[in-house]
Formats: structure tokens, C-alpha cells, sequence
């Protein structure tokens, strides 16, 4: 009898060692979430004999990885929130009065980072004829186990997660890259004796729903704009970069800014079906009249500022934004003859709702400032920006901010 119990325990050992290697072998070739559970099932059910095995675990939420030998209706009426979460160490539930749990002997927690990773159950376990039941007695082993394999699968779980966010930063840095080729280059702007126009570009997220542009219409006309999509992110850039081409197709000489705007609508109406709409402010400028005629549809006014006469004026005649209504029931175009130097400041909603350290927004109030001197709309511009602290890590802002200005002579 004394040389059974040595050679029972080497057997014994010599089973748990090679179940962990098999374990971390299968974990250090990367084999699948499928694979080590699997190989999980088979330890316990097989060489434990152990029937019935649950395990939850926690992801995005509460989940069941696993379950054998237990009919869904066990699986479906546990809350692990509710039944579950109170358990911090190996527990005994033949006597529990949970109703839910009376299908089960025995739950394990998996604890990682001193929080709750996962929770196995398990039951209908094999007795021997004599003595402690052999589940009762590798316990810790099976706990062990469920760490090593549980803790891998989140491994695997975050390690995916990581690839995939790598891939999605790529085509965002793509995303962006694309967008910024919509928007036109400082190099470009044009900067003669009769106009001069600077412009500020600030994504919130690496893509964004702000947009602005100029177009040649004539050698004596320009046409300019400032447009704002609701809502951020990816979904807001690709409909500003349909809208982008339209505006840029349809926007000639010959067409007016009534029938102009009237036909953007129906384009944003189109794609965006209703859920985002788009505000805009568009204008063009003659050289020879001197005349400014715009429409602002929903936009934040623009600040008009003639210096010699001191003059502020908010470009507020327009319509409702593009895609808010089927069809537009009232535009209101407006015309300016600039007889003056004068500058005209455009900017995007993101600009004016920033915030400061006592919660009250920046508002109008500081651009009208930094705009009504003599000094050059650039150098308002940086101002502006310096000011506000936007390229310089403030935390107010939660917007894509974009500026537009424009220096008649």
C-alpha cells in the first residue's frame, strides 16, 4: 500500500505539469481563443471529470465563453453583475439559495489587476468511491489553470484590439492626409493688390467636419466659403468631402448664389438623408464693382470690419443650413460694396464655444476685438489663435476650429 501513494502522487504530478505545458505551449504558438478553450474543456471534463463547466468573462461586458454540459436556460438566468461579482475567492454554492446557482459546485474567480476578469463555474463532478472528491483536491490546480488561460485569452483579446486600432490610426493618418489636400494650400491663397486671404486649420480628430475654400470664377471675381458639418469624426469628413466636390462643380460665374445654394441642398439632402446638415457661409467678390454678395446659410455671422470708417457689420442674410429642409422656403442674399480697406473675419462654431477656466464661452466679443484696428488680418488671426492657446495644448477644445479672412483693398 505505502509504494501505491508515491506513485499515485508522481502520476498526479506528472498530470498537472504536463497539462501546464501543454497549456503555455499552445499559448507561446499563439493558438487561437478557440484552441485554448478547447484544450481547457478537455483538461477538466476529461481528466478531472468534471460535467458541467461554465465560464464568463469580462470584455467590453460581461460574456459566456464557454458552456458544457449545462442546458442555456442555466446560462441565460445568471446575472454576473448580481450573482457573481461579490466573489472574490473559491466558493462553495451546493448549499447557496440562489436558484441560479443550484446547477453548480463550485465558482473560481479570475482576478487580474486586482479586478475581476472572469468567473468560472463548475459541477456535477465525479466522486470516488472513498474519500475527497479529485476536483476537491486539485483545486488550486484548476484555478491556476483558469488563470494562466483566461489572462491569455485577454492577452489575445487586447493584443487584436491593438492591431486593430493601429489599422484604423493608419487610415485615419490616410484620412487625413486626403482631407488636407481638400483644403486649399497657404501657398495658393491669393495675396494681390485687390485681395488678400488667410486661412486656420484645426482638426479635433486627425479628420474633420470643417471646410473652406476659394475659386477662380473670373479673372475680375473670386469665389470664397467657410461650411461646418454637425457632428465630428469620420462620417462628418466624408460628408464634407462630397460636399466639397459638388460645391466645386457647381459653383460658376454664370450661377447665382440663390440657385446655388438651392442646389447644394438638395445634393446634402441627398447624401446625408436627413441626419446631418451642413452651415455654410459663400460669397463671391468683383473686383472692378467692389460689390461682396453672400448668403449665410445657419453659419456663424462673419464680422465685416471697414477701418476707416470704424464700421462693424455681422453678415447674418441667408437661409436655414444645408440639409435641414427638403427645400429651402427663404433666401435672402446680401451685398456689400467694400468703398474701404475692411476685413472680413469667417470662422466655424468650434472658435467661439471654447471655453474658459470659468466655464463661459469665448464668444464674439474677443474676436470683434483682436479684429477692429488697422493692423493686417493675418496678424489678427494670430492673434486669435495665440490668444486661445489652440496650438498650444489647451484643453477647451472639443471642436474642429477653422478660420477664414479676407483683406479687401
Amino acid at each position: 500500500m505505502t509504494s501505491k501513494a508515491p506513485t499515485k502522487r508522481l502520476k498526479i504530478s506528472t498530470f498537472k505539469l504536463n497539462a501546464l505545458l501543454s497549456v503555455t505551449q499552445a499559448i507561446n504558438e499563439n493558438r487561437s481563443r478557440e484552441d485554448l478553450l478547447k484544450r481547457y474543456e478537455t483538461i477538466l471534463k476529461e481528466d478531472l471529470g468534471i460535467g458541467k463547466i461554465v465560464i464568463y468573462k469580462f470584455e467590453e461586458e460581461w460574456e459566456c465563453l464557454l458552456h458544457s454540459g449545462v442546458n442555456k436556460e442555466a446560462v441565460l438566468n445568471l446575472e454576473v453583475e448580481k450573482d457573481l461579482l461579490s466573489i472574490d475567492e473559491i466558493t462553495f454554492v451546493t448549499s447557496s439559495t440562489l436558484q441560479v446557482l443550484s446547477a453548480f459546485d463550485i465558482i473560481i474567480p479570475v482576478i487580474n489587476n486586482n479586478s475581476p476578469l472572469a468567473f468560472v463555474l463548475i459541477g456535477d463532478i465525479d466522486e470516488e468511491g472513498e474519500g475527497v472528491s479529485p476536483t476537491i483536491k486539485h483545486l488550486h490546480f484548476i484555478q491556476t489553470l483558469s488563470n494562466i488561460i483566461l489572462v491569455a485569452i485577454e492577452n489575445i483579446r487586447l493584443f487584436n484590439e491593438s492591431l486593430r486600432q493601429e489599422a484604423l490610426k493608419k487610415e485615419l493618418e490616410l484620412a487625413s492626409r486626403m482631407q488636407n489636400m481638400l483644403i486649399p494650400d497657404k501657398n495658393v491663397l491669393p495675396h494681390n493688390e485687390k485681395i488678400s486671404i488667410t486661412t486656420f486649420y484645426h482638426p479635433h480628430f486627425d479628420v474633420g467636419g470643417d471646410y473652406y475654400d476659394f475659386i477662380d470664377l473670373e479673372p475680375d471675381e473670386i469665389g470664397f466659403c467657410i461650411a461646418d458639418v454637425s457632428g465630428k469624426g469620420i462620417s462628418a469628413a466624408l460628408l464634407m468631402s462630397n460636399f466639397q466636390a459638388n460645391l466645386r462643380a457647381l459653383f460658376t460665374r454664370e450661377i447665382s448664389l440663390t440657385a446655388l445654394v438651392e442646389r447644394l441642398n438638395e445634393r446634402v439632402m441627398r447624401s446625408a438623408n436627413g441626419e446631418k446638415f451642413i452651415t455654410l457661409f459663400i460669397a463671391r467678390y468683383n473686383y472692378t464693382t467692389q460689390v461682396l454678395e453672400y448668403i449665410n446659410a445657419g453659419h456663424n455671422p462673419p464680422l465685416l470690419y471697414q477701418i476707416k470708417s470704424r464700421k462693424l457689420t455681422n453678415l447674418s442674410n441667408g437661409c436655414v443650413g444645408m440639409g435641414m429642409l427638403e427645400d429651402v422656403p427663404v433666401i435672402k442674399t446680401g451685398k456689400i460694396q467694400i468703398k474701404e480697406t475692411s476685413k472680413l473675419l469667417c470662422y466655424t462654431d468650434g472658435l467661439v464655444e471654447l471655453m474658459d477656466e470659468n466655464g463661459v464661452e469665448f464668444g464674439t466679443q474677443a474676436l470683434e476685438k483682436n479684429l477692429c484696428n488697422e493692423a493686417y488680418i493675418g496678424l489678427n488671426i494670430r492673434d486669435i489663435i495665440e490668444e486661445q492657446r489652440i496650438l498650444t495644448g489647451s484643453t477647451r477644445i472639443f471642436d474642429d476650429i477653422s478660420i477664414l479672412g479676407v483683406e479687401f483693398y
